[in-house]
């Protein structure tokens, strides 16, 4: 057999080997059972559970995957509100960002750093990684992005989460009066809690 002969059957080879090696592989990356690596398709979405008593809202914009009203509880004036984000792959900001700035939403009346009431923690959940954060003050937020136009809520208690998936970050922000969000807050972590993508 010439050199070039054995050179042609030795690419032949290599060809066959990475084609049968490739066929262990789906589409998403992960390996058949025959493989030891596997990671999540981006095709799932996000699947949760309504708690009771939460009405459900027409989503106000496409951004938002869904939208509840929280009844208000006895002495205070108005409901709160609970919405579930999605803006796209990659799209939203980072989650510590987002934590950041929900975080300084929350104005302190005497003053102090709006972090100074405020927690934040990490949790898996279904295999997802949520970073929830719990805040209160006098809730300052833009009515309408770009409007300059400010809310100010004295009393008001935030819970947020945002939830890392392999479609992108899916976010939640709960907000109204302390006493009805408080009312609510067993409700939120089972929401949370209930969280799977598939």
């Amino acid at each position: 057999m010439t050199a070039m002969s054995k050179t042609i059957v030795a690419i032949l080879l290599l060809c066959i080997s990475c084609w049968a090696c490739s066929k262990g592989t789906a589409a998403n990356g992960s390996q058949q059972p025959n493989g030891v690596v596997a990671t999540q398709s981006a095709n799932g979405e996000l699947k949760y559970k309504v708690p009771e008593g939460w009405v459900v809202e027409k989503p106000s914009s496409s951004m938002r995957v869904a939208q509840y009203k929280l009844p208000k509880a006895a002495g205070d004036s108005e409901d709160a509100s609970l919405v579930l984000y999605y803006f796209g792959q990659g799209q939203g900001g980072g989650t510590q960002a987002n934590i950041d700035r929900w975080i300084n939403q929350m104005h302190q009346p005497d003053g102090s750093p709006p972090s100074s009431k405020a927690k934040s923690e990490t949790l898996t959940v279904n295999g997802l990684k949520v970073t929830t954060v719990d805040a209160v003050g006098t809730y300052s937020a833009e009515m309408t992005p770009g409007s300059g136009n400010f809310s100010s809520n004295d009393n008001y208690r935030l819970r947020g989460a945002v939830v890392e998936t392999p479609k992108g970050s899916y976010f939640v922000k709960l907000v109204g009066p302390a006493k009805t969000v408080e009312q609510w807050n067993a409700a939120f972590d089972s929401y949370v809690k209930s969280f799977e993508f598939k």
